[in-house]
C-alpha cells in the first residue's frame, strides 16, 4: 500500500486562487442580493483549527510514544490524515472566496454603505480561514511516523504519513 503524500502548499495556493476568482465572479454579478454579512460568520473557522491545532500537539506525543501516553491506533491515525487534508482543501477554498469578497468590496467603501462592514467579515475571514489551513497541516505533520531507531537519516520525520 502506498503511503499518503503530504499536502503540498503550491496545491493549496491554486485551490485559493480558483475559489478568489469564482468568488469575485459571483459577488460581481450578485452583490446587491446578497444579504449583509456579520462579522462573527467566519468564526467557525478558527473553532476547527483549535481543535485541530490541539488534537496535533496530542496525537504527536502519542506518535512518539511519551512516558505515560497511549499509543495511538492505527485507525485513528489514518483519521486524523483525513481530517487534516480536507481541513486544508476547504480552509483554502476559503481563503479564495473571502478573498474574493475583500478584493470585490474593498475599491467600494467609498460608494457603498455595506460595504465597510463586508470588508470587515471578509478580512476575518481570510484570518480565520488562513488559521484553519495552519492548522491542518500541522496536524498532518503531526501524524507522521517517527523513523525506526537505527535509521542514519538526518530527518527525524519520515515524509510518509501514518
Amino acid at each position: 500500500m502506498k503511503p499518503t503524500q503530504p499536502t503540498h502548499p503550491r496545491d493549496l495556493a491554486v485551490i485559493a486562487l480558483v475559489a478568489a476568482l469564482l468568488s469575485w465572479l459571483v459577488v460581481r454579478q450578485w452583490y446587491g442580493s446578497v444579504p449583509r454579512l456579520q462579522w462573527f460568520v467566519p468564526l467557525s473557522l478558527v473553532v476547527l483549527a483549535v481543535a485541530e491545532a490541539i488534537s496535533g500537539f496530542q496525537l504527536r506525543a502519542r506518535i512518539r510514544r511519551r512516558p505515560g501516553l497511549e499509543p495511538v491506533d492505527p485507525l485513528v491515525a489514518a483519521r486524523q490524515v483525513a481530517l487534516a487534508k480536507a481541513s486544508a482543501l476547504v480552509g483554502a477554498a476559503m481563503v479564495g472566496v473571502w478573498a474574493g469578497l475583500l478584493v470585490y468590496a474593498t475599491p467600494r467603501l467609498d460608494r457603498l454603505a455595506a460595504a465597510r462592514g463586508d470588508v470587515v467579515t471578509a478580512g476575518v475571514g481570510v484570518v480565520c480561514a488562513g488559521l484553519l489551513v495552519g492548522a491542518a497541516l500541522w496536524l498532518e505533520f503531526c501524524c507522521r511516523t517517527p523513523r525506526p531507531p537505527g535509521d542514519s537519516a538526518d530527518r527525524e520525520d519520515s515524509p510518509h504519513q501514518a
